[in-house]
């Protein structure tokens, strides 16, 4: 903390509203009610809400609202706090932010601030903290279930658990150290070597199977690639439910990327709607299927839609691989025999019509089918950020260089790394450095 002065600010977004939330949190924040109350700080019960009047320094009547107070250190930042309900207009807003400022020893706090304050005072870790911000930033059901598991301490009770293990194998191996004389019994040896290559198997499969922490927060790529008037747009509109894209007969129509947010079932979705795929000498829509080309290499799901009366799947032979991330669309199955669909189906495409708005949920599904069994290959305990990645793979580095048969000295030096690699995740260890990075992302509210 820079300093130990009693901080406020608005918690509540500014602008026009029916209650914002104003909050105090330090040593003297009850001094909000002998300075701005006519009740004395002295006489407030915690966690009980009062309707009070309040007052400038000048004694002019600022509000008539809620306010309420949580003595130490039972309140979010683990000191006294005063949070203040008023009513949302510009003009009681920075009233009562004015008079606050009015107060001895008070200052408006810097962004993320109440929250560090959490931090210092035990009332969170680092992947808490991480959660929460997760949070506030959530516009999925999937996204708001992923941050309030990590608030409620999923990801902190496997880093700790694997942190624990390690000190524990660490005060075996230092215990050692303290008598140079004593060989270190075989069967010792061979547990602790056991016990560390275990551990550093279970963290390489939790970041191999660790795959779409960016895509929870940003939303996952889906293309919808293929020919001209294979329907594209047709079919993100259908997807959409909204006019997302110009349809119309007229080949290469779409010259570049046209990109919608869309929430399926929770899970954050972009999908692209590209170039047609053909060759041509008009230099804008080469462009466009150079674009295109690049979002289909770059997409964690495919869409190849072809109109099925002319067309058939072998034409995106060259853009298949081994992932399986993939789905033959046939599109215009309006105009098709039942021998032809049979054909299709058997071939692995789905069917549909996208100017009918036909068929359309079996192509969704098939996307939330794959999301949802990536999904849950990493919901033992999802990695949120990068900084976990590098610092557990960090930590992998270190265990990979444990074993008893060289100094002793450094073999413990190993584990004692690879212990700080994962308290750099959940701040069990010296992490300055990097708090300003992880809070400086809050709102000064928050």
């Amino acid at each position: 903390m820079t300093d130990n002065k009693t901080i406020y600010a608005l918690s509540t977004v500014m602008g026009k509203s029916g209650v914002a939330v104003v909050r105090v949190s330090g040593a003297k924040a009850f001094d909000v009610y002998d300075e701005m109350t006519n009740k004395k700080s002295v006489d407030v019960k915690s966690r009980q809400m009062d309707l009070l009047k309040l007052h400038n320094q000048a004694g002019e009547l600022l509000d008539c609202c809620l306010v309420v107070g949580f003595r130490a250190p039972n309140s979010f930042t683990g000191e006294d706090t005063v949070e203040i309900n008023c009513h949302g207009s510009k003009a009681v807003i920075r009233g009562i932010l004015s008079a606050l400022s009015e107060i001895p020893d008070f200052r408006l706090a810097e962004a993320g601030e109440f929250s560090r304050r959490a931090f210092y005072n035990g009332k969170m870790d680092l992947t808490e903290a991480d959660g929460l911000a997760d949070l506030i930033d959530a516009e999925t059901t999937l996204q708001r279930k992923v941050a309030l598991e990590q608030m409620g301490g999923k990801l902190l009770s496997l880093y700790d658990d694997w942190r624990n293990r390690l000190v524990s194998v660490l005060s075996y191996v230092e215990a050692y150290i303290d008598f140079p004389d004593e060989n270190i019994p075989e069967n010792t040896v061979f547990k602790l070597e056991n016990d560390v290559e275990a551990l550093k198997k279970e963290i390489e499969s939790h970041l191999a199977n660790n795959k779409i922490e960016e895509r929870l927060r940003d939303g996952f790529k889906v293309v919808i690639a293929g020919p001209t008037n294979a329907g594209k747009s047709s079919l993100i509109n259908a997807i959409a439910q909204r006019n997302v894209a110009i349809v119309s007969d007229i080949a290469g129509t779409t010259r570049d990327v046209i990109e919608t947010y869309i929430d399926l079932n929770g899970f954050p979705v972009i999908f692209s709607d590209t170039a047609g795929l053909r060759e041509t000498d008009d230099t804008i829509e080469k462009i466009g299927v150079n674009l295109a080309k690049e979002k289909i290499a770059a997409a964690d799901f495919k869409l190849f839609l072809f109109d099925a009366s002319i067309d058939a799947p072998d034409i995106f032979n060259d853009y298949l691989d081994s992932e399986n991330n993939w789905l033959m669309v046939a599109n215009k199955s309006d105009k098709l025999t039942e021998a032809q669909c049979q054909a299709l189906k058997n071939a692995g495409c789905v069917l549909i019509s996208a100017k009918n708005n036909e068929n359309i949920s079996a192509v969704t599904d098939k996307i939330l089918s794959y999301f949802s069994e990536i999904y849950d290959k990493s919901s033992s305990g999802l990695i949120t950020r990068q900084r976990y990645k590098e610092a557990l793979s960090e930590c992998v580095e270190n265990l990979a260089r444990f074993n008893l048969q060289k100094e002793i000295e450094l073999a413990a030096e190993d584990i004692r790394l690879a212990c700080r690699s994962i308290g750099k995740i959940t701040g069990r260890v010296e992490v300055d450095e990097i708090l300003d990075k992880i809070f400086s992302s809050f709102c000064i509210g928050k």
